[in-house]
């Protein structure tokens, strides 16, 4: 309907543009004395416009259709563009764009003083652009610095409206998300519960390692990578959670751990990870972490010694006669002398339970 619409505007808009314009051409005789020719004659005008008008029209009416195509073309590359671009970068780079061009309007005014003529009109549209693009530029750049400025402000334990302010009233701490969690996409469960407070922040270092995984020739790396950068999505886009882009960078640094352990200091932030190399690592220096393997590992159900359940054997163990079983969650029973029963549903007695880094082991005996 509305292409409809359009396509009937503009075709009569061109059409009576053509007209008026070639009658008031035609009927000006200034222009004919210029060529010593006397003007036409009202038929002649009324005939040459008519066809000027037409003509116009059709082509308004044929042209449409292909300047809406491209025009929807230019509006879909738009909001894809602009999806992309977070909305405090938005709102800081359209303030920055009116300050610039108030003061290019501020300038321009000056040049009406000199009467170039057309000079004066080239010199506004250059100033208009120019001033409009530092504008943009200043704001979008410059939009961490306050952040950056209240962070020194929480670190120090100082606050403008309360100087006395101590760390229990400056809220929970940013968790900062490494690229392992991320692809792993627990997080963004554990996110929607409401146990996780505070801003999430992601690094454009750990984006930018996303995508080097996602472009990945290799085929399993490359759907890690999209996986990924899928959940950035939910949790940005699904969850009630205030989830901050950070373009914090050390480049003195090349390890991308190593840049998020400096990065959780200035921040005074929690890194959010289930890599345990990486979790040794912030233990020494004296970062906080968040592992989810070990939140997955709390929220296991506890099982003690001499408690009956029922499993599916379901291969060999490492050990002689051993059979190896899972719970729902995950968790590994080895049932001893479990092997005779391959394949099949059994009642156990756990035996003993064993917890490692890495998971929870149990230990059991055919009943």
């Amino acid at each position: 309907m509305i292409k409809k619409f359009v396509r009937i505007f503009l075709t009569l808009f061109l059409t009576i543009i053509g007209f008026v314009v070639t009658s008031d051409m035609m009927t000006n005789a200034k222009i004919f004395k210029l060529f010593d020719q006397e003007p036409p004659s009202t038929v002649a005008t009324l005939v040459t416009a008519s066809v000027v008008a037409l003509t116009l029209g059709f082509i308004g009416y044929v042209g449409t259709a292909w300047l809406i195509r491209h025009v929807k073309r230019l509006i879909d590359y738009t909001e894809v563009e602009l999806e992309k671009i977070p909305s405090g970068q938005i709102i800081t780079g359209s303030i920055g764009l009116i300050f610039g061009l108030i003061i290019a309007y501020l300038i321009s005014t000056l040049y009406n003083y000199f009467e170039l003529g057309i000079v004066n009109s080239v010199l506004s549209i250059i100033t208009y652009v120019f001033l409009g693009y530092i504008g943009i530029s200043v704001a979008t750049k410059r939009m961490a610095d306050p952040m950056r400025l209240s962070e020194v402000f929480k670190r120090s334990g100082l606050s403008i409206s309360n100087k006395g302010a101590t760390k229990k009233s400056k809220g929970a701490r940013p968790k900062i998300l490494d690229t392992s969690v991320i692809i792993d996409g627990r997080i963004a469960d554990i996110c929607k519960t409401g146990f996780v407070e505070g801003p999430i922040v992601i690094p454009e270092f750990v984006l930018e390692e996303l995508r080097h995984i996602a472009d990945s020739s290799d085929a399993l790396k490359r759907n890690r990578g999209r996986r990924g950068l899928d959940i950035l999505k939910i949790i940005q886009r699904e969850l009630n959670l205030e989830v901050q882009i950070t373009d914090k960078d050390f480049e003195d640094v090349g390890e991308v751990d190593i840049k998020l352990l400096k990065l959780a200091q200035a921040i005074d932030g929690m890194v959010v990870t289930n890599d345990f190399n990486l979790n040794k690592v912030a233990d020494l220096q004296g970062v906080a972490v968040l592992n989810i393997n070990e939140l997955a590992n709390a929220i296991k159900p506890v099982v003690l010694p001499g408690e009956e359940m029922t499993v599916h054997i379901i291969k060999d163990g490492k050990e002689n006669n051993q059979g190896v079983a899972y719970l729902d969650d995950g968790t590994m029973i080895v049932v001893e002398g479990g092997r005779k029963f391959m394949n099949q549903t059994k009642k156990v007695t756990v035996t003993s339970v064993l917890q490692t880094a890495a998971g929870r082991m149990i230990f059991a005996k055919p009943q």
